[in-house]
């Protein structure tokens, strides 16, 4: 059997275009199960009207929310999307293909969008930049929750979602290293798509980036390899964030010390050579916002280096808040 469970949460303008696009698919699911996640707007009055299974608890966040639904569901294949996702008609289909292989534990499709406005098609940019480096793998270890199948043994196996994390926000990525890390094989299936509405505004963007920062540095914490490297975040990304501090640097240290400008422009510089690749790929799928693409990843830059730092503080002085029942 293959169940679907969407986590929601005040989702009364997305839910239906979820559920209409579920109930569309060349290989319907053989249920379809929404966990309201305490939503105080329309949501389970909308879904009711759905035949599908709609469960209710109060707000305790998505991590909480599809254990939920993972723990209901009678499917041996579990596919999660978000209730702001529209999946593709073969969306099921081509998710669950992989499992006729024995020995694949879960699927990572793709998102994609219908927006015009250029901070949101930047951003399906950023999204093409990781499936090209996703697609040179044989298996993966990263499975994001709006576009993933799971064995479902295999998630119970490793726990589940982290019920410490209180957004939509990285427990995805925890619980991916954590199959990982237990030898579940995890592959990429780029034709398996859902549309979403990405940030529109490069200061929506911005603050999204900042906080993705501070929860993958609390996922480091749990899982320190991953952040020398993994199949999903590009390297390059790396390095800029570390010529964003040594610039920062080079800035304050040039008002007692001129000469440090020179560094400043050594980081300029670099970081410009660094960016060619995604421009070329700012080029090819959306020539017109070339220019603009620059500007795009100094901010998607500068907003993980304020993430990060933020990040490293809450591992230490927060770390009782922040997946406490992690800590020994």
């Amino acid at each position: 059997m293959i169940s679907v469970v969407i986590p929601a949460y005040n989702a009364e303008k997305t839910i239906s275009l979820c559920l209409d696009a579920l109930m569309a698919q060349t290989q319907p699911p053989d249920e379809i199960i929404v966990v309201d996640d305490g939503s105080s707007d329309a949501t389970a009055r909308i879904v009711q009207g759905y035949a599908v299974t709609l469960i209710q608890q109060s707000n305790q966040g998505p991590a909480s929310a599809r254990n939920a639904g993972i723990l209901s569901a009678k499917g041996d294949i579990v596919l999660f999307t978000d209730s702001d996702c529209a999946p593709d008609s073969h969306w099921v289909e081509r998710m669950t293909q992989p499992f006729s292989n024995p020995e694949i534990d879960s699927v990572k499709g793709t998102y994609r969008t219908h927006q015009t406005r250029p901070a949101a098609r930047l951003v399906q940019c950023e999204f093409e930049e990781r499936y090209q480096r996703l697609e040179k793998y044989k298996y993966i270890d990263f499975v994001d929750a709006h576009a993933a199948a799971f064995r479902k043994k295999a998630v119970l196996e490793v726990g589940g979602f982290d019920p410490a994390f209180p957004q939509a926000n990285n427990e995805d990525v925890d619980l991916s290293y954590r199959l990982a890390a237990a030898g579940k094989r995890m592959v990429f299936i780029p034709d398996a798509f859902v549309y979403h509405q990405h940030p529109d505004q490069f200061i929506k963007y911005f603050r999204l980036k900042i906080s993705r920062g501070y929860w993958r540095m609390i996922v480091y914490k749990h899982h320190p390899g991953k952040a020398v490297n993994d199949t999903y975040t590009p390297q390059v990304l790396k390095l800029q964030i570390l010529l964003i501090y040594l610039a920062a640097a080079a800035l304050v240290f040039s008002l007692v010390y001129p000469i440090s400008l020179i560094l400043f422009a050594g980081c300029a510089i670099v970081f410009l050579l660094t960016a060619r690749p995604f421009i070329r790929l700012v080029q090819k799928s959306a020539p017109d916002l070339t220019l603009l693409s620059l500007w795009f990843i100094f901010i998607r830059a500068v907003a993980f280096s304020i993430g990060i730092i933020a990040g490293i503080v809450g591992m230490f002085l927060f770390r009782y808040q922040i997946l406490g029942h992690k800590e020994t």
